[in-house]
């Protein structure tokens, strides 16, 4: 009895891995991970994915410990990463789903509308303090980031810092919510987040990469045609032994339904 319990047991986990999916890690691709399951769902009732955030880094040391069938991640997977990877026998496939524009925003009455990528770099390694400085008002300015497990974090750190070091006691916030929250209550505030998650309850500055010769609002058509300076490609990371469990939702990303879908959340086609 107890043979044939285990027995059934092991089929309905083994039934279960095929037709269940775990999406697990970046904030910025939460929305879009969440409508492609959503849609891809309608279309296969018998398929269930679920999606969880926690940042990109957070993704992939699950993808390690085999917690989650896909880590979604805003970075390039880590070189110690994939050693961790080969490490419990998994060959890593990666997969850019999309791209996406990193907006810097501020508080809406911030008047505010244009800053360079070196005043942005003063302004989050601390050199730059009050708005004065660049322009604005005469007032404290209120740097947010987002977790040190963040590929947006790694990502701002290397396009916009060039690999400088955020400043001592800025606030890193678990979540892009967390941000987009504090900006919109903050009148000194400034923190980046990606293009889907821009509202009205913040304003977005554009941005200068030639020393404010052309400053570039952060939109999609400006991210796709490659204008805006701040863009990157968006990733699934899944280790090679599952690839027949996870290629139809991947396949469906990279269809045209898909493709569509991430247009309408904010991101930018891969086509």
């Amino acid at each position: 009895m107890k043979q044939i319990i285990l027995a059934a047991a092991m089929l309905a986990g083994a039934l279960y891995s095929a037709h269940a999916q775990r999406i697990k890690g970046s904030d910025t691709m939460l929305p879009l991970s969440q409508r492609e399951a959503e849609s891809y769902m309608k279309a296969n009732p018998q398929q269930t994915v679920t999606v969880t955030g926690g940042g990109s880094g957070v993704g992939i040391s699950a993808l390690v410990e085999g917690t989650t069938d896909m880590a979604q991640s805003s970075r390039k997977i880590k070189f110690d990463e994939k050693q961790r990877l080969q490490a419990s026998g998994k060959a890593v496939k990666e997969v850019v789903a999309a791209f996406d524009a990193l907006a810097i925003i501020v508080h809406p009455s911030n008047e505010v509308q244009n800053l360079t990528r070196e005043q942005l770099e003063g302004i989050f390694t601390g050199k730059i303090r009050n708005w004065k400085e660049v322009g604005g008002s005469d007032l404290k300015i209120v740097p947010y980031a987002r977790e040190t497990s963040s590929g947006t974090y790694e990502f701002f750190k290397e396009s916009v810092l060039k690999n400088k070091s955020y400043m001592n006691g800025i606030m890193n916030m678990p979540a892009t919510g967390a941000i987009i929250q504090s900006v919109s209550q903050t009148a000194g505030a400034i923190g980046y987040v990606g293009l889907a998650y821009l509202g009205r309850s913040v304003k977005a500055i554009h941005v200068s990469y030639d020393g404010g010769k052309n400053f570039v609002e952060p939109s999609a058509a400006n991210a796709k045609s490659k204008v805006y300076p701040i863009s990157r490609p968006l990733f699934y990371y899944y280790a090679a032994q599952s690839e027949s469990a996870v290629t139809p939702f991947i396949s469906y990303v990279l269809s045209e339904a898909g493709q569509k879908i991430i247009a309408n959340v904010g991101f930018i086609p891969v086509g």
